[in-house]
């Protein structure tokens, strides 16, 4: 999080009533969500390119990702 990005009271007390499970589903919904956005960015980018090809190279991005 960046310096001017700091998280509100409400938004800490929010996340803190969440359950340790639903943040578990929270985090893999996030996961697969940017899994698709980077599957359609590459299609836009390479429209001859196959969905076995785009999702090849999707599963090699997350793969080699680091933070």
């Amino acid at each position: 999080m960046l310096p001017d990005e700091q998280a509100s009271p409400e938004q800490i007390a929010a996340l803190r009533a969440i359950s340790g499970e639903k943040k578990l589903q929270l985090a893999e919904q996030l996961y697969w969500t940017a899994r698709k956005m980077k599957a359609a960015g590459l299609g836009a980018q390479h429209p001859e390119w196959t969905e076995e090809q785009v999702n090849e190279q999707v599963r090699q991005i997350f793969l080699h990702a680091r933070t």
